[in-house]
């Protein structure tokens, strides 16, 4: 795996000064703030592999749009999800806390048949909520996936604006308002015609137009349903009116796949044009990320596993951001980083603080972004309640327990997770466990029922430790 210090970025234009508390970071002052605060794009990918855009090694077809923003910007190769699936990642997203803390971040993921309580509480402070407050326009595009109507929706979560779905999926060709997954337009369920991502990329760039006429600073979450299942590409409208099962066992393919995963690239192009258009490139930040590891058709290498599972397939990611004039261009950082650091990252960006009321678990990172800080030491824990889940990561070293069935790896040495080093290292073993296990006391407890869940990272487990005997 490619890594390369952080200490190679340089900061291309120093002239950001700032004042008092801001000056240390080159951020503008609150009087400055009006003016020169920087808009951001947060575009995220829906079960997204970590090589799936040739940037991070895909070789079967290209995305030259989302290598353009690695081109122009920074790119991360230890960045993780908070969760192995969509929607507790999107509440560690919107929060900038361990999902746990949150009953909404219990549901992995929310879904029809979860309680109807389940979703991201109104009061709780948001990215957007914050923001909006600072004068900053806000809207998502695309997906929701934290709690249904009438208790949850974006509108109560901080953004002024909505055009997308509330659920973790939707069809892509039949999402009108009596479809099953109906997009919505604020809260009320709408008709159009076409392939959803192309509405929303259109979407996308409409909202740019306008804030561009508004002028004023503005959060644009722009979350595709893209490459989530059901797998149909924009030529694949003959076979979306076949399908029954949303979750689309028998279907798809990797040409499929790659047609899904281009097509979400050129509408990103499209939004990156329209922020060039209208004089907007220089002061938006635009960060690329996805939810959680990839699916059936992604490109995992160099790691194992995939969605639903702790392994690095199911939780490192790829992640992208660009400020021109601020990140070094064509930079790469190996600083370990996860979803909810980017509440705290961005808000910093804006001069803004989070609530104090509710303090992020995520970090600010924008001091080693800019190249002011070196790379931090980085300690992160994760659950998972099919399987019986758990890991942390502290350095290089990585504790994962499947079941009953416990390990140890290396993972800059071995990213592919199949040295388990539990018998030559056991003190960390149980240090590890140890600190886990006080983590865990410190977050809500875990949904019960499937303790006696089969999860099929069990037959990794099984292979393991035939390949590595206990001591």
């Amino acid at each position: 795996m490619e890594k390369t210090s952080i200490t190679r970025r340089r900061f291309v234009q120093s002239g950001v000064a700032g004042a008092a508390s801001l000056s240390t970071l080159g951020l503008p002052t609150s009087s400055q703030a009006q003016n020169s605060r920087p808009n951001f794009l947060f575009i995220m990918a829906d079960d997204l592999g970590y090589a799936d855009v040739s940037v991070y090694g895909q070789r079967d077809y290209s995305t030259p749009n989302i290598d353009r923003l690695a081109l122009e910007g920074l790119r991360f190769t230890q960045a993780y999800s908070n969760s192995a699936v969509c929607s507790p990642t999107r509440t560690a997203l919107m929060t900038g806390r361990y999902q746990y803390r949150l009953a909404a971040g219990l549901e992995e993921p929310i879904n029809f048949d979860s309680a109807k309580d389940a979703g991201l509480p109104p009061s709780h402070p948001t990215i957007p909520s914050i923001l909006k407050k600072a004068g900053y326009a806000t809207e998502l595009i695309g997906k929701w996936h934290l709690g249904f109507l009438p208790d949850f929706s974006p509108l109560k979560s901080g953004y002024d604006k909505f055009f997308g779905i509330f659920g973790g999926t939707a069809h892509y060709f039949d999402h009108g308002s009596k479809s099953r997954t109906p997009l919505y337009e604020q809260d009320v369920k709408i008709d159009r015609v076409g392939y959803l991502t192309n509405l929303l990329g259109d979407r996308a760039v409409q909202s740019i137009e306008g804030f561009t006429k508004e002028r004023q600073p503005f959060y644009l979450s722009l979350h595709f349903n893209a490459p989530h299942y059901p797998w149909l590409g924009p030529d694949d409208e003959d076979e979306g009116k076949r399908i029954k099962d949303f979750i689309h066992y028998e279907g798809g393919d990797a040409k499929t796949y790659a047609k899904m995963v281009q097509s979400m690239d050129a509408n990103i192009g499209k939004v990156l044009q329209a922020l060039d258009l209208h004089g907007l490139s220089r002061n938006t930040i635009v960060v690329f990320t996805s939810d959680n590891g990839g699916e059936r058709f992604s490109k995992i290498w160099p790691f194992s596993g995939m969605k639903g599972e702790l392994l690095e397939g199911g939780v490192r990611i790829p992640a992208i951001v660009r400020w021109p004039g601020r990140l070094a261009a064509n930079s790469i950082s190996d600083q370990v980083t996860a979803t909810m650091d980017w509440l705290p990252t961005l808000l910093a960006a804006a001069g803004l603080q989070p609530d104090p009321a509710y303090p992020p678990d995520g970090e600010n990172l924008l001091p080693v972004l800019l190249g002011q800080s070196p790379v931090r030491p980085r300690k992160l824990y994760f659950r998972f309640r099919a399987g019986q889940q758990r890991a942390v990561r502290d350095g290089d070293m990585k504790y994962l327990r499947i079941n009953e069935n416990e390990f140890l790896f290396n993972v800059a040495k071995d990213p592919r997770e199949r040295a388990n080093l539990k018998g030559r290292q056991p003190e960390v073993l149980a240090r590890l466990r140890d600190d886990w296990l006080a983590w865990e006391k410190s977050m809500l407890p875990q949904k019960p029922g499937l303790a006696n869940y089969r999860h099929p990272a069990d037959a990794l487990a099984d292979h393991i430790g035939r390949t590595n005997p206990k001591k």
